[in-house]
């Protein structure tokens, strides 16, 4: 048995999300502060769930790094690997609200200081899965921290796993950001895709079949492609295409966020080793339920653990 089921390494937040709905940022005129940062959302949520979750992160010696401490901790997320840096701010992110992809403006500072003393070969020797974001891979030292620890943790046997939520203002640009994600795909993760990433990714709308094609032929086996209200499609090499329509929902009150859900559902039925189909079904019955409320999920989210 294994000390941790999901180290979550990359980026750690203070997300200001618009209370205005339906407006741009030019056009939001109060902000609501929620702790954000997709590994850090999904960490929280799997601890929610009863995983044993950890986060690898760096925050600023501020007020928000005191505030992330607090509500990782709350929830029983392992902070013993978030580091804390005086000669940087902690991260700030601007959010509009929204029940589609949000519009932000981030002001990255002591995020993307996460050094390799942070990940112990002790530390990946006790982890069931490895996850990170394409918007962690996006600076160093971070980037090359989170390479080369996945190559580690791929040696020790841990299961690999990343969210691609490119973005373009992240990156120098969009060649990296394939050569990143084509050394990190090498170590057979799951992947998280959404239309938009690979809209914006690609700089064109390509086929289903041509982005699953992509992924499989850079060694990834599994692959999870998010359709927004059209639910879900996921790909294992050599099998059918397996699809599920989202769950219906009469207002959808915050989008940020959902696509963590939903990678939160799938990673803890995985790691209960339930069928893929089964992975599925929980992955949007958690984004289903983030999409009705605002920053983030109730606090009777363990009533998905019962549905295994």
């Amino acid at each position: 048995m294994k000390n941790i089921d999901i180290l979550c390494v990359g980026e750690v937040l203070v997300d200001f999300i618009g209370h205005q709905t339906g407006v741009l940022i030019n056009n939001t005129r109060d902000y609501h502060r929620y702790l954000g940062g997709s590994p850090a959302n999904v960490a929280m949520n799997s601890a929610r769930l009863g995983l044993k979750s950890a986060m690898v992160a760096t925050v600023g010696d501020d007020g928000f790094g005191e505030y992330i401490f607090k509500r990782l901790e709350e929830v029983g997320v392992n902070t013993t690997h978030i580091a804390t840096i005086k000669n940087e701010p902690t991260s700030v992110i601007f959010v509009s609200k929204t029940d589609s992809t949000p519009d932000f403006i981030p002001f990255r500072k002591a995020d993307y200081y996460i050094q390799e003393n942070q990940i112990s070969t002790a530390l990946l020797s006790q982890t069931n899965i490895y996850h990170t974001t394409c918007f962690a891979l996006s600076k160093n030292p971070a980037q090359t921290t989170i390479l080369k620890k996945a190559e580690a943790a791929f040696n020790l046997g841990c299961k690999l796993s990343i969210d691609v939520n490119y973005a373009k203002k992240l990156w120098h640009s969009q060649e990296e950001a394939l050569k990143v994600i084509k050394s990190y795909c090498k170590f057979n993760p799951l992947v998280k895709i959404s239309e938009d990433d690979m809209l914006r990714l690609f700089e064109q709308k390509l086929a289903h079949d041509a982005i699953f094609d992509f992924f499989h032929s850079q060694g990834v086996e599994i692959v999870c492609l998010t359709l927004g209200s059209n639910g879900v499609k996921l790909s294992q090499k050599g099998k059918d295409v397996i699809q599920l329509p989202a769950i219906k929902i009469d207002v959808v009150q915050d989008a940020t966020g959902a696509g963590d859900a939903f990678w939160s559902g799938f990673l803890f039925a995985y790691i209960k080793e339930k069928p893929i189909e089964k992975c599925l079904e929980v992955a949007l019955q958690l984004a289903a339920l983030k999409l009705q409320n605002v920053g983030r999920l109730p606090d009777n989210i363990n009533i998905l653990s019962e549905l295994l």
